[in-house]
C-alpha cells in the first residue's frame, strides 16, 4: 500500500505568476487612465483558462501513472560508526521513460548520503543504485517506508509517493571485525593494539604431570610421597587454569553517560569488555555479563567457545546508559545470588568523589567470593583543565575546581587501593588495552 501527495511542480508556479502577473497589469492600465484593446481581457482569461484545464490533464495522467515497485537489500548486522552499502532496486512497468526523485527513509541516529537521488526508469527495467549508511547508535532498527516523486507527463506536477518498504537492521558495536582476526595470530593482534604481556612470575594452579626432576626445577614442586615411591625426585608439574570464568558487572548508570569524543563512557567501557571477552574466550575461560542501573537488567551465564562472543554482542547491541543512580549493593547482592563459582569480577564504572563506604563495603563482599578488578574511567577533560595554563579568574576556578575533585577522587582511590580492592583508573580509550595487561598478567602469575 503506498500513499500519494500530489503538488505543483516549478514549471505550474511559473506560469500560473506569469498569467497572474498578466490579469493584475491588465486591471492596473485603466485605472491609469490607459485604453487597450478589447481582445487583451478576454485573451488573459482565456490563458488562465486554458493553463488551468492543461494543469487538470496533467494531474488526471499522473494520478493514472502507475507507482513504479521498489525493493531494498540491507545487511541484518551493521557495525556502529561506520559506513555500510545499502542497494535499492526500482521497477517501471509504464509505457514510457520517467525521471524520477528518491529518498529512502532511513531511522532517525542513521547518516545517509547521495539523497534525493533522480533516477531515470527505462519501461519494463529496473534501475539499481547504492547508497551509503552510517549508524550513530547501537540498538534495533527499522526501515518503514520509500519516497518517490513521480513528475506528471506535461511536467505541470509532481507525484510524492510513500511506498512501504519494511525492513531492519541490528547495529552492534564496532567489535564485529574481531570475527576477522582469527585470521593472524591473537598474540600478533593484540600487540597490534598496544597489549603489555609480562613475563611468569609464578606457578600455574592446575595439575598437569607428575615427572622426573630436571634443571631448573624448585624444591616446592617436588612431590615427597612419590619421590619415596620411585626413589628418585618426582616433582609435580602444573599448567596455567584454562577453565576460569570471568563476569563483567557493567555500570549502565548516569555516571557512564560522559562523553569522550564520539562515544561514551558507556560505549568505551562495553568496548573494553567484548576486547577482553575476546582474549578470555582465546584462552578457554568462560565469560558472562550482568548489568545495574539499567532499564531492563541483563544478565549472561559464563560460557565457553568462540559462540559466546557472539551471545553477548546480541546481548549488548541495544544496551543503553540510563538516568539512574548506581546502586553497588544491590548490583553485587543479584551476582552473588547468580553466581556461586569463584570468578573474576571486571567491574566498570566511572568512580565519583563521593562515594566510599557503600562502595566499599560492596566490593569487600564481592571479594570473599570473586577476585574482583575495579576498572574507573576518567574524565579526559579534566586531564586538559589540569594541565591547561591559567591566565584569568574563571580558568583559575576551573583549575581549582579540577584539582579538587581530582584530588578527592584519588583519595578514594587510595582507599580502595588499601582495602586491597586492585583498581585500574584510566581514560576511556586505554581502558581495552590496560584491562586485557591486567588479565595476560593475573594469568601467568596463577592469580586468577
Amino acid at each position: 500500500m503506498n500513499s500519494t501527495t500530489l503538488k505543483p511542480s516549478r514549471r505550474l508556479l511559473g506560469l500560473t505568476a506569469l498569467v497572474a502577473g498578466l490579469a493584475i497589469l491588465l486591471g492596473t492600465l485603466p485605472l491609469l487612465d490607459i485604453e487597450l484593446p478589447g481582445l487583451l481581457t478576454p485573451l488573459s482569461w482565456g490563458l488562465l483558462c486554458g493553463l488551468l484545464l492543461i494543469a487538470l490533464v496533467d494531474a488526471l495522467l499522473l494520478r493514472r501513472l502507475p507507482t513504479p515497485t521498489a525493493s531494498r537489500e540491507l545487511h541484518g548486522n551493521l557495525p556502529l560508526g561506520r559506513w555500510s552499502e545499502v542497494r535499492l532496486s526500482l521497477q517501471h512497468s509504464g509505457s514510457s521513460a520517467l525521471q524520477i526523485g528518491v529518498f529512502d527513509h532511513v531511522p532517525a541516529n542513521m547518516e545517509c548520503d547521495d539523497f534525493p537521488r533522480t533516477v531515470t526508469l527505462l519501461p519494463g527495467q529496473s534501475s539499481t543504485f547504492n547508497y551509503r549508511l552510517r549508524p550513530l547508535q547501537r540498538g534495533h532498527f527499522h526501515f518503514a517506508a520509500c519516497e518517490l516523486q513521480l513528475p506528471g507527463p506535461l511536467g505541470l506536477w509532481q507525484d510524492r509517493r510513500l511506498l512501504e518498504l519494511p525492513g531492519q537492521t541490528r547495529v552492534y558495536p564496532d567489535f564485529t571485525r574481531l570475527h576477522g582476526a582469527g585470521l593472524m595470530g591473537v598474540e600478533d593482534w593484540l600487540n597490534r593494539l598496544g597489549v603489555r604481556q609480562q613475563p611468569r612470575r609464578g606457578l600455574g594452579m592446575e595439575f598437569h604431570q607428575l615427572r622426573e626432576f630436571r634443571d631448573g626445577d624448585i624444591l616446592r614442586q617436588i612431590d615427597w610421597k612419590a619421590t619415596a615411591r620411585k626413589r628418585t625426585p618426582i616433582v609435580r608439574e602444573y599448567q596455567d587454569e584454562r577453565d576460569q570464568q570471568i563476569i563483567f558487572l557493567l555500570d549502565c548508570g548516569r555516571r557512564m553517560r560522559s562523553q569522550d569524543g564520539e562515544l561514551s563512557h558507556f560505549d568505551h567501557a562495553l568496548n573494553a569488555s567484548l576486547l577482553l571477552a575476546y582474549v578470555a574466550l582465546r584462552q578457554g575461560d568462560a565469560v558472562g555479563l550482568s548489568t545495574f542501573a539499567s532499564e531492563q537488567p541483563r544478565f549472561l551465564a559464563p560460557t565457553k567457545g568462540p559462540a559466546q562472543l557472539t551471545a553477548l554482542l546480541n546481548t549488548v547491541y541495544d544496551l543503553h546508559s540510563s538516568q539512574r543512580p548506581a546502586d553497588y549493593a544491590a548490583a553485587v547482592s543479584q551476582l552473588l545470588a547468580r553466581q556461586k563459582r569463584r570468578a573474576l569480577v571486571v567491574v566498570l564504572s566511572n568512580l565519583r568523589d563521593d562515594e566510599d563506604e557503600e562502595l566499599l563495603a560492596a566490593l569487600k563482599r564481592l571479594g570473599r567470593q570473586h577476585r574482583v578488578l575495579l576498572a574507573s574511567l576518567r574524565e579526559e577533560v579534566l586531564d586538559q583543565l589540569r594541565e591547561q595554563p591559567v591566565e584569568n579568574f574563571d580558568q583559575a576556578l576551573a583549575y581549582c575546581g579540577t584539582v579538587g575533585y581530582l584530588n578527592a577522587r584519588s583519595s578514594l582511590h587510595e582507599r580502595l587501593l588499601a582495602h586491597g580492592v586492585p583498581l585500574l583508573d584510566v581514560r576511556p580509550g586505554e581502558l581495552g588495552p590496560e584491562l586485557v595487561s591486567r588479565y595476560l598478567a593475573w594469568k601467568k602469575a596463577g592469580v586468577l
